[in-house]
């Protein structure tokens, strides 16, 4: 079926019919409400090809990443479809695989299918260089923002999120709150120790020992946890860095004879499911909400193609999952 055909059968003009369908202000709500009927009545679908060159636009984005293992990527990957998927456009997707030369034929090839923008998915939320400078369609950042200030990035609250995972602990009664996370050249690990060190400031509680800083591994959390349990042993709560160090922690902890949560509460990060539903207990974790971040970043990027850009690094917040792993003292 044709718009001709619609507009036959509503009895309209094809250029009336094309205003009707296209939501144009020109056209009287029961002219448009005929021609919605009778493109309803024809199961009539608009050519997207014909709609694009009278836009001048492809209904095409591009998703361009980093993360080539899809931890962190593929989350804001589903949000981002959603959103596009609801605006009836196409996405490619093309992964980089943290190669600066693949990224910019990555860039090149995308440019060269006339896509309407760009997301650009860090591999983490360090700050990365911006791309939008020389490129002739809106860009938008996610996960990692970038280090142009004038550009869109949307990024995780590590700060606020890490104060949440603190804040429950002190609710359930927890007073030693030691902390073990990742490598503190990342951003991650250094947002989130402050986010650790503003909700016990708010306490009045001092940190129990020194952060412990290491590979975001379970290894690594087994090893803090030996580290840990030796320096500190009166410590009634670890907030960890990652649902890795976690489990490995959880795992170590229960080893050397201390019971979860009832002598040490535990809380995780990332609520990376394949881990912190399968640790036991099933660990207490702050999710960043990353399908949240990407459909948020998708419709920002719509926003920037019809010319209303929302400059700046905006954080979304995480939320709290709580799970067996921080049950309050004397629960049960």
């Amino acid at each position: 079926m044709t718009i001709s055909d619609v507009a036959t059968l509503a009895g309209v003009s094809i250029a009336t019919a094309s205003k009707a369908l296209n939501g144009r202000d020109q056209v009287r709500a029961e002219t448009r409400q005929r021609v919605l009927e009778a493109a309803e009545e024809l199961a009539f679908r608009p050519n997207a090809l014909a709609r694009g060159l009278l836009s001048g636009q492809t209904r095409m984005v591009g998703l361009l990443t980093s993360d080539s293992v899809g931890r962190f990527g593929i989350p804001v990957l589903l949000g981002a479809e959603d959103a596009f998927g609801a605006g009836e456009m196409a996405l490619l997707l093309c992964d980089a695989r943290g190669d600066a030369i693949r990224e910019q034929h990555y860039i090149r090839t995308l440019l060269s299918r006339r896509v309407d923008g760009l997301i650009v998915v860090g591999e983490s939320t360090d700050t990365r260089p911006s791309i939008s400078r020389d490129l002739p369609v809106p860009v938008v950042y996610a996960y990692g923002a970038s280090d142009d200030p004038d550009d869109v990035s949307f990024v995780p609250d590590d700060v606020g999120g890490a104060a949440l995972a603190v804040r429950h602990l002190l609710a359930t009664g927890r007073r030693r709150i030691a902390h073990v996370t990742g490598p503190m050249d990342y951003k991650a690990a250094r947002d989130r120790a402050e986010g650790l060190r503003t909700a016990l400031q708010e306490a009045g509680i001092a940190q129990a020992g020194e952060t412990l800083s290491g590979a975001w591994s379970q290894r690594w959390g087994r090893h803090a946890a030996e580290v840990l349990l030796m320096a500190e042993p009166e410590v009634d709560a670890v907030f960890c860095g990652s649902d890795q160090i976690a489990a490995g922690f959880v795992e170590a902890t229960r080893e050397r004879g201390r019971r979860i949560p009832d002598d040490i509460a535990v809380v995780g990060y990332d609520n990376w499911e394949v881990l912190s539903t399968e640790t036991r207990p099933a660990l207490t974790t702050v999710d960043m909400n990353l399908e949240t971040l990407g459909r948020t970043a998708a419709k920002h990027l719509f926003a920037a193609i019809d010319g209303r850009a929302t400059p700046g690094v905006h954080r979304m917040p995480c939320r709290l999952v709580i799970r067996d792993s921080t049950a309050p003292r004397g629960a049960g």
